[in-house]
């Protein structure tokens, strides 16, 4: 059976620790130890100690132990996070406040997608999209604090254990047969990407991300891990929101694990005509005057002006021009999303316009971008990525990802 690692700081949480290895070396799972400890004092019992894993810091172990507990945990990070992923992992728990949160959160994070990560946290009721980013981290509140072993310490430590050894024990099988494809969506792309996806599904296994922001780093993130063997990227509407300072920006890295591993790539302009905002009222008041939409009592929607959509182009052609692979992006005329059709409250043919002609003046031209005379959401243009995509499977030289 694969090797559950625990970690944490055993100078300060050493019996919580060991609890959690003991229930399961208990339950059947071979377990290492491994101590996070920072005070740079006496060996802790762990059969990695600190010391080891600070040496896989760049500057060495004397960068962790520096004395200033900031500094230290920062650095602690940095190494485990250089120390973990190169080793057999069945799966990670972890333990700890905000400190050993940030401790061990990075290095989970540096993990595959599906490798089970568990982190027992008194931070865990909170906003942990800090800790948790585009991965599958299972965060369990700890509810008293881990500081010592109580009635409640033990049941929820005991859960948290039990968890990770069940996903350790049971692992789901890998479909090996159908090559994984990845689609972005939004609400307003739907009948689209449904097309699109249920087209791929006899030949492909198609795995559809919300772009939400997150959704487009786990999407690149599962590139990066070369789990993904081509991406229908129909909905980019995450730069929009980089742009305008809306609240689902995926980060400026958005498109770059695209340009660095060179997957087959097809693009779109998928929602690009909005960008997210929670309720109306918290609409910063410069947009006051812009093109509202309330999609639903917690999420505004702003028209992209010709401005916006100028910049989001640029955004864009700079991306898909360092991409090395074959690529294909597709220029939707008749509206990028359901709301941007005639008779809808986006639609903008002036904005669409400048779009659209900046990227084909910035793209370079070796047919990557393609106008299609309809909608995003119409048949037609679901015909137009399905050529797209076979263009860019024959340019991969095998015909499938």
């Amino acid at each position: 059976m694969r090797t559950a690692y625990v970690a944490g700081t055993f100078d300060t949480k050493g019996a919580e620790l060991r609890y959690v290895a003991g229930l399961l070396a208990a339950a059947g799972v071979p377990v290492l130890t491994v101590d996070l400890s920072t005070s740079g004092g006496a060996a802790a019992a762990a059969d990695v100690t600190a010391a080891e894993v600070a040496a896989h810091h760049p500057d060495g172990s004397a960068a962790v132990f520096t004395g200033d507990r900031g500094s230290a945990v920062t650095a602690m990070a940095t190494a485990f996070e250089r120390f973990l992923p190169g080793r057999a992992v069945g799966g990670v728990i972890g333990l700890g406040g905000s400190g050993g949160t940030a401790l061990c959160a990075p290095a989970m994070r540096a993990l595959p997608v599906g490798v089970p990560k568990v982190m027992v946290s008194t931070v865990a009721s909170g906003d942990v999209s800090s800790y948790v980013d585009a991965t599958d981290i299972a965060m369990f509140p700890s509810v008293t604090d881990v500081a010592g072993l109580n009635r409640i310490s033990r049941q929820v430590l005991a859960n948290a254990a039990h968890a990770l050894a069940g996903a350790i024990a049971h692992p789901v099988p890998e479909e090996a047969d159908r090559p994984a494809v990845a689609l972005s969506m939004f609400g307003v792309t739907t009948p689209c990407v449904t097309e699109v996806a249920n087209r791929l599904s006899e030949r492909y296994d198609p795995l559809v991300f919300h772009a939400t922001g997150t959704g487009g780093r786990a999407m690149e993130k599962l590139v990066d891990d070369g789990l993904i063997g081509a991406v229908l990227d129909l909905t980019t509407t995450e730069v929009c929101d980089l742009v305008a300072g809306g609240v689902m920006s995926a980060g400026p890295e958005r498109l770059d694990a695209i340009a660095r591993t060179g997957v087959p790539y097809v693009g779109s302009c998928g929602a690009l005509d909005m960008v997210n905002f929670g309720a109306l009222e918290a609409v910063p008041a410069r947009y006051a005057d812009r093109n509202l939409y309330v999609h639903n009592p917690q999420v505004t929607l702003m028209r992209t002006n010709p401005d916006e959509c100028r910049r989001i182009a640029e955004f864009i052609a700079g991306k898909l021009n360092a991409c090395a692979g074959p690529v294909r992006f597709l220029l939707p005329e008749g509206g990028v999303s359901l709301l941007d059709a005639p008779g809808q409250p986006f639609h903008d043919p002036e904005a669409d316009a400048v779009l659209f002609e900046v990227l084909e003046s910035l793209v370079r031209q070796d047919e990557r971008i393609v106008r299609v005379p309809h909608n995003i959401n119409d048949p037609e243009f679901a015909d137009a990525v399905s050529a797209a995509f076979d263009e860019v499977l024959a340019m991969s030289g095998n015909g499938q990802p």
